[in-house]
């Protein structure tokens, strides 16, 4: 049915159940996970440490696996994105987020997003999301969340 845009909200509910569309793929640095761990604080090794991270059950060739939700968070940021509102979109929560695969650096990754219900509140709608990051060679996803906005006219 093609990424969502501009739609009124009762659009938003018709299409709960529906694949609502695929980024494109971008690629993920360790200066975007270095900014990400700046911004958080979250300065774990296995994420900032190159070095170190090389020598842990991540490795992956001679790159670390950077198992991160800096990922994330970046595809869901960057021009490339699966989706997007012309309204009021507040993150209200997560449901379940997994991380199955660690991503390593300099791996590109893209997100896929299905719209799982649309529920009216008042003012607005409750969206329910099932996003999954992958990585073009496939195999486990980088990153699977359950996420709710709450969308506002």
């Amino acid at each position: 049915m093609g990424m969502l845009t501009t739609v009124p909200l009762e659009e938003l509910v018709r299409r709960a159940g529906t694949e609502i569309g695929v980024s494109d793929y971008v690629s993920i640095s360790q200066e975007t996970f270095n900014a990400f761990a700046e911004v958080t604080g979250d300065r774990q090794w296995i994420h900032c440490d190159p070095l170190r991270a090389a020598g842990s059950p991540f490795r992956w060739d001679d790159r670390p696996r950077i198992p991160h939700a800096c990922a994330c968070a970046h595809l869901a940021r960057s021009g490339a994105p699966a989706w997007r509102l012309r309204h009021l979109a507040v993150n209200y929560g997560l449901d379940k987020l997994r991380f199955p695969a660690p991503l390593p650096v300099g791996e590109q990754v893209r997100m896929w997003v299905a719209l799982d219900a649309a529920n009216p509140i008042p003012n607005g709608v409750a969206l329910s999301l099932s996003l999954i990051f992958e990585r073009p060679a496939g195999g486990k996803p980088v990153c699977v969340a359950n996420v709710i906005y709450h969308v506002y006219e």
